[in-house]
């Protein structure tokens, strides 16, 4: 079965419509999707991932309801 491809960091942020800069400080704080990290530099998040992610998001979210 072939492993589904890597998300560029482009495709994350126009998934969750966030700039690079507002990004890259989540990253810092550690509160960013997991990314890895290839050897030319390159930053590349799985779909799973991002999904989780996103569920985590959207779990913290309801609790301020």
């Amino acid at each position: 079965m072939a492993r589904p491809p890597a998300l560029k960091i482009a495709e994350v942020l126009a998934e969750i419509r966030m700039s690079p800069s507002a990004f890259y400080r989540m990253r810092a704080r550690g509160q960013a999707p997991r990314m890895i990290k290839l050897s030319d530099g390159e930053l590349r998040c799985r779909r799973a991932d991002l999904d989780a992610w996103w569920e985590n998001c959207e779990r913290d979210s309801d609790t301020w309801r």
